[in-house]
């Protein structure tokens, strides 16, 4: 329960404690805190127990915390860590452990002895639940064995597929419509943070683009300059800086993006490769830069009107992480 302490076991064991937030004990908030702060601020993530009790009743305690918070991607990258701590652990336990904590997620999962390397057959709609939110062409159904309808996995890949149901999961814990109320030692914990994790929130909104570019995902701003470039109208030199830096960060090659702008009558290779280069970060300072934050593009007129996803986003980069997610989504 102190290992995984998002199971069933481990939440009815913490709801027999009666534990109130109010009367959290300092060692609980401390391993509550330091278990967000290893989400939000790359610290190493901690594997090894501290003392059992503590460790499960951290969890609910970590859980309420971030959840106070509306910041989703603070709560996304809180479940993905919990997930790869528990992936971690995992894939050092035996098989009939696993098999104890896949009963979570009500899979339909049997141990395999006859077909090495294969350890476990989950079934295929099991499988394509979760094997979908992963980028990698191994993952894709015709790339595995299936025999009456259940996926034959090595002992690592189905642990890996544990990982993405343990994020969901922890996810789901952390959506929470009311507003928590918490004593104010706890939320000054929770103020700090915020604080901390907005300092170095720009560079974890970059993480995980896939490599392919996806221009329906493309932020209303950025597609209408998209859409002018490739029909040969100028930008402004904002717009062009919004729009390289952008398509820089989302996987879209340097050669890729100069050929963008070869419609433009002053169009000059050397000059634009340059400046493409030195915006990707492969010259000068070898700094990448991102593009400016809504309300910037707002100020300099760039925006051209906002859709339901602009409205509770403040960068670029995050609506395109929003919309790929949808797009994800909608494709299981």
């Amino acid at each position: 329960m102190a290992k995984y302490p998002f199971t069933n076991e481990a939440t009815e064991y913490a709801k027999e404690l009666e534990l109130k937030i109010e009367d959290i004990s300092e060692p609980i908030l401390n391993r509550a805190e330091h278990r967000i702060e290893e989400a939000l601020l790359d610290a190493p993530v901690r594997e090894q127990l501290v003392k059992e009790d503590v460790e499960i009743s951290s969890f609910p305690v970590a859980v309420m915390m971030v959840a106070s918070t509306a910041d989703k991607l603070m709560k996304r990258r809180y479940a993905l860590t919990e997930a790869k701590r528990a992936f971690n652990l995992l894939k050092e336990e035996k098989r009939d452990k696993i098999l104890e904590v896949k009963n979570v997620f009500n899979w339909k999962i049997r141990p395999v002895d006859d077909k090495p390397p294969y350890k476990f057959a989950l079934f295929f709609t099991d499988y394509l639940k979760n094997a979908t939110r992963i980028q990698a062409k191994k993952w894709k159904l015709v790339n595995r064995i299936v025999l009456n309808g259940e996926v034959y996995l090595p002992k690592y890949d189905t642990v890996r597929l544990l990982q993405e149901e343990v994020r969901v999961h922890i996810e789901k814990k952390l959506d929470v419509k009311e507003k928590i109320a918490l004593p104010q030692n706890v939320a000054d914990r929770v103020e700090r943070l915020k604080q901390a994790f907005t300092k170095q929130k720009g560079k974890i909104e970059l993480e995980g683009f896939p490599k392919e570019v996806v221009i329906s995902a493309f932020p209303p701003c950025i597609k209408h300059m998209y859409d002018g470039i490739t029909s040969g109208h100028h930008l402004s030199h904002i717009g062009r800086f919004t729009l390289t830096a952008f398509l820089t960060n989302i996987s879209m090659t340097t050669e890729e993006v100069v050929n963008l702008y070869r419609s433009l009558s002053d169009f000059k290779e050397r000059l634009t490769r340059y400046q493409v280069e030195h915006i990707a970060g492969a010259r000068g300072s070898r700094t990448k830069y991102i593009p400016p934050r809504c309300d910037t593009l707002r100020t300099h007129g760039v925006c051209t009107g906002m859709d339901e996803v602009c409205r509770s986003i403040r960068h670029p980069l995050a609506y395109y992480r929003e919309k790929m997610r949808t797009i994800k989504v909608k494709a299981q």
